[in-house]
C-alpha cells in the first residue's frame, strides 16, 4: 500500500496541471464579472508554476523552473494589484463590476 503513493510522476503533475488550466480558462470565458476573470487568470498562472516546479523537480538538478515560478508568483500579485485597482475604477464610475460595462468607455 506504501508503495503506491510513492509512484507519483511527472504525468501526474502535467494531468494536475492541465486540470488547473482548463478550469481557469472556463473562468475567464465564461464570467462577466471582473474578479471571476482576475481569479480565472490567477488559476492559469497557477497552472503554469506547477509546470515549472515539476519539470524542474523531475530534471537532474535543474533549479531554473522554481526560478521562474518565483517570477510568474511575483507577476501574479503584479497583476492583482493592477486589476482590483481597475476593478475598483469600473465600480465608481459605474456601480457595478460587470465587464459589459466597460463597453461605455470607448472614446
Amino acid at each position: 500500500m506504501d508503495g503506491l503513493l510513492l509512484d507519483i510522476g511527472l504525468r501526474h503533475f502535467l494531468f494536475v496541471s492541465l486540470a488547473v488550466f482548463v478550469l481557469g480558462l472556463y473562468c475567464v470565458l465564461t464570467r462577466k464579472n471582473a474578479i471571476g476573470i482576475l481569479l480565472g487568470v490567477e488559476l492559469i498562472l497557477n497552472s503554469a508554476n506547477i509546470n515549472y516546479i515539476a519539470f524542474s523537480h523531475f530534471s537532474s538538478g535543474n533549479y531554473d523552473g522554481q526560478v521562474f515560478a518565483i517570477f510568474v508568483i511575483m507577476l501574479a500579485a503584479a497583476e492583482a494589484v493592477i486589476g482590483l485597482a481597475i476593478v475598483l475604477g469600473i465600480y465608481q464610475n459605474f456601480s457595478s463590476i460587470d465587464i459589459e460595462a466597460v463597453d461605455s468607455l470607448q472614446g
